[in-house]
Parts: C-alpha cells; structure tokens; sequence
C-alpha cells in the first residue's frame, strides 16, 4: 500500500531557502579566512604570541595582522627537513590565517610561562573564528624574576613585535656585526649603525641596541676561523679590530661592557677567556632550539675523549653537546674564572624563537634595564629552555660570595617549576654531582610540576655551588633544562684547585690553537695565545688528579 505524506507550505518554503543559500565549492586556489583571538584564560585579555599553522600533508602556513594597529612577523628559516622554524608572532590583537580546504594543526605559544595549545581545525567554504585561551602556569615578573636574550639578530623594526610574543623582557641585538680579521666592527659586513638609546617597547620590555658582535672566519683574506665574542651593552661604536683581543677588552670595560663568550668551542674561546677576562659563558647557547638539534658534528673533533661526553653515530646528541657546554663551564669555574651563565638564541640566522633558551634575573624592586643588566653580570641568574629554577644558597640568591675561616656547609635550598613532569635536580659542587633528588612530585593542574629541596653541602676548602634540573624525556626524547649561577666559597689558605682532566683540556686547547694559528697571525697576536698557555700551565701545575666527569647532562 503506497502512502501518501503532506508536507505543509511552510516547511517547503524554508526547505527551498536552505537550498538556495548553499555556499558555491571553492574555486581552485581559493582560500578561506581563518579568524582567531588569543586571550588570557584567566583574565581574557588578549595576548601576543607565536603560532604555527601546518596542514596535515606538511604544509605550513603563515599568519597576517587584520587590524591597522596589528603587526604579524612571519620567521620561516631551515637547516635541513627537520630542523626549521616556520611560525608568526602576533601581537595582542585578532589575525588570520588564509588557508585551502583541508584539515590544519595549529598550535598557538608564548614564551616560557604560558601552556601550550593546539586545536584542530577543518577549513571548507565556510570562514572561521576561534577564541584561544592560553593558561599561565607561573608568573615570573610577580616573583621579582625577567628574562632575556643576549644573542640576537632580530631587526629593530621586528623586535617590539617577537618580544612581546615572547613575553622576553631584554634583548640585546648584535647591530654591530664584524666578520673578517682586522676589520673594525662599524665597516663590519653585516653591521647596521644605532644610537645608544634604550628602546621601551612598553614598561617592562626594553631593547638596547648598542651591541657587538666579533665573529671572525677570514684572516687576511685567508678563510681561517676564530671564532666569536660579543660586547654587550657599550655606549659608543667599538674601534679596535680583531686580532688581538685585550684591546677591545680594555674599550669595552671603559664603556661598561660586558664580555659573552658565545660557544665554548670556538676555536679562540679558550685564549679568549683569561686574556679578555670574559664575563658570561652561555650555557644555552644558539645551537639549542625548539627544533630537532642540527650541528652534531661542529667541533666535534675538539672533545676530549675522557669527559664521557654522550654522542652518537653522527656526532654529538643534543644532550652530549649541552653536557660539553656545561663541563667546559665547569673546568673554567674550577680554574678561578668566575663567569656568570647568559643564554643566547641568534634568532634572525638560526631556526629557534626568540628567547627559547633564555637567563632570568632576578631583581628586587621591580624592572630596570640598568638594574637587570647589573645583576646579570653579578650572576643573581638562572639559565632556562624550560623548568623555572628557584635556588638560594644559605638564603642568599646564586650570584653571592661567602667568606669563611675554614671547614664549613652550604644548604641548598628552593624549588624547581616546570609545564612539563621534572625528572631530577643535581647539585654540582666543583663539577660534581654531589646531590641527586628525584622529581617525582605530582602535577598542581593547571601550574604544572613542582620539586622543592633541600640539600646540605659540607665544604673543606674555597669551592663553588650550583644546582641544576632537568624534565623527563619528552616523546621525541628531549628533555629541557635549568641551571643557576653558581656561589663562591673563599677559605683562606684552602684555595680552589682544578683537577688535571680539566687543565689538560685547556692547556691542548691552546697548544693547537698556537699550532694552527702561527702561519697567519702576528707576533702580538699570538702572544695572547701564549699568554693563554702560561697562565693554565700555571694551573696544572697545581691541579689535582682527580677522577674524570661521569655524570651526563642525560640522566638515564
């Protein structure tokens, strides 16, 4: 039997407009606008950040500012097919993303102390507007701690804008960039003349511009590398060339300048250090990035075999290369250089976001460059490319000096802070690991993990103290890391003595470099080089035996 349904009027009416109002199919190469505000999930303010936007066939994609008062930086910069950046930073306003159908991960970060977030988006004919809530899991500012960057090569128009997405509150651009021996750094190839101005982007993010970069690989038209230092913060454009080096110390120190290692193993670094009398030693430096790790066989040839330094069948690991960093930092500490850590990205030549690796200082009463500068170079600082490491040394912050008569402790006492689950945190005294505690603390929801310790060090002579932390492997088997500046013990009559491990290393290091360098360099020039070589053959001439490193900047 055959039924017969009626359908009333109206219905078939509002049937007939749904037909009508079907969007048309896209046209080849049409896209669609996606829309998406980032805000404050506690607050709802609207936040700059960094976004990436990839289709699920790899494709990347790059967003634009909507609003006249908006700015989008796009940074697209590769080393291989997988180590790149390819990201936006956006400033606190709504902005798009002009994407073809398919389906796109986009994943939306800020700095250090904000979550993460991804969402997943479908795009076909229709536009889309998303609200993006990003969860602060630590406020940093509020705890008397800002950040920097003291490797960069960001521009000066787009540093207001990657700054504030980066919640990174100094940077230091390298405007002054000199490349070849013997050229002064204002007629360097890549230097870009600025005036000795601080920058305010807003209150408490700041730009000081004066900065120089030597980072020598001709000598005399002869390729022939060196290697690079920066001058941070001076008041007028640097005169003297280099080589030699000490009179670009003795002009940097009238400016008051600071002195940045960059790499530890520049071939130079060495002789750079007791001749220069260099202040920061990045202990995150501008082969570390967000993305897959890239340089493993740089210098690889100068490690010493003894150090037990994790690598691989290419080369250095990510890990072993920051284990180097951290031993080399740790021999010149025990031979008496009492560098401060600095962390540097090079964002504007490398594949990393600004301020990945990043040194907080901590200030009293609030932000001032000045200040912040000053007790960068006294070391009241941790370096960090994730944990947020809070360390105190018999309640003093890193950074201080403690004089003593003899036998004597040092607690170590504080916290560790991460997003992500820690794994340990090891206190280092005179290279050691001489305490181990595991982070096995549960999450606090939306604050992440946290690790509270508390560690007495018993010390029988002049020493230094430091503590660092490390978060479990990630799934691409990463892990990020904290390290604080050390304190220094003085006992009279107890002096600090370095073990041979690290002497040895020092002393070949510039018994090469006289070697290699000879054929090219002055007389003068390499008089600093043999300056180098007396003054560690003075210290392993005092040096202990000692056993060498066993511990790994990897912990199993």
């Amino acid at each position: 039997m055959t039924r017969i349904f009626f359908v009333p009027l109206a219905l078939m009416f509002v049937a007939a407009i749904s037909i009508c109002i079907q969007p048309t199919p896209l046209r080849a190469g049409q896209t669609t606008p996606v829309v998406f505000r980032v805000v404050d999930a506690a607050s709802e303010r609207p936040l700059a950040c960094r976004v990436y936007v990839e289709s699920e066939t790899g494709i990347w994609q790059f967003a634009k500012a909507t609003d006249p008062k908006a700015t989008a930086v796009p940074y697209d910069v590769s080393r291989s097919e997988t180590s790149f950046e390819k990201h936006t930073t956006v400033s606190a306003h709504p902005f798009s993303v002009d994407l073809p159908p398919g389906k796109y991960t986009v994943t939306f970060e800020r700095g250090k102390e904000y979550h993460r977030a991804t969402q997943v988006v479908v795009v076909s004919d229709e536009p889309v507007e998303r609200t993006i809530r990003l969860r602060r899991w630590i406020d940093m500012a509020q705890l008397g701690w800002y950040s920097g960057d003291t490797h960069v090569h960001r521009s000066l128009d787009d540093l207001p804008n990657v700054m504030l997405a980066e919640d990174l509150n100094v940077a230091l651009p390298l405007s002054y960039w000199v490349r070849d021996a013997y050229t002064p750094p204002a007629r360097g190839d890549k230097s870009v003349a600025v005036k000795a101005e601080l920058i305010h982007v807003d209150r408490s993010h700041v730009i000081w511009p004066m900065n120089t970069e030597y980072e020598l690989f001709t000598v005399s038209g002869t390729r022939h590398t060196l290697g690079a230092v920066f001058v941070l913060n001076h008041k007028r454009p640097l005169k003297p060339p280099a080589p030699p080096v000490a009179p670009i110390a003795a002009a940097a120190r009238q400016q008051g300048a600071i002195l940045d290692l960059d790499k530890h193993s520049w071939p130079w670094s060495m002789m750079l250090v007791p001749v220069m009398n260099v202040d920061l030693f990045e202990l995150s430096n501008n082969h570390v990035w967000r993305t897959e790790f890239f340089f493993k066989r740089w210098t690889l040839e100068q490690l010493p075999g003894a150090w037990n330094i994790e690598t691989d069948a290419d080369g250095f690991t990510e890990q072993g290369w920051i284990d180097f960093g951290f031993k080399t930092y740790y021999a010149l500490l025990s031979c008496g250089f009492r560098m401060r850590p600095t962390a540097g990205t090079a964002s504007g030549v490398h594949p990393v976001p600004l301020g990945f690796g990043r040194v907080y200082v901590h200030l009293e009463q609030g932000f001032s460059y000045d200040k912040w500068i000053e007790g960068l170079d006294a070391g009241r600082s941790f370096v960090t490319t994730g944990p947020m490491l809070f360390a105190k040394f018999n309640g003093e912050h890193p950074g201080t000096t403690f004089d003593f008569t003899g036998e004597t402790s040092i607690r170590a006492q504080g916290s560790v802070r991460s997003a992500q689950p820690l794994d340990r945190i090891e206190i280092i005294q005179n290279g050691d690991v001489v305490r181990s505690i595991d982070a096995t603390a549960e999450p606090q929801g939306k604050n992440g993990w946290r690790t509270d310790f508390d560690e007495k060090v018993d010390v029988d002579g002049s020493s230094w103290v430091a503590v660092r932390c490390f978060t479990k492997r990630s799934a691409d088997g990463r892990r990020r890391f904290a390290h604080s500046a050390p304190v220094h013990v003085d006992i009279p009559g107890r002096p600090l003595r370095p073990r041979k491990f690290e002497t040895g290393f020092l002393v070949n290091s510039i018994e090469a470099e006289i070697e290699r360098n000879r054929s090219l360099l002055s007389d003068d020039e390499m008089a600093e080089y043999e300056r180098a070589l007396k003054i560690y053959s003075d210290l392993d001439a005092k040096a202990i035996s000692g056993e060498t490193p066993h511990d790994g900047a990897s912990p199993n």
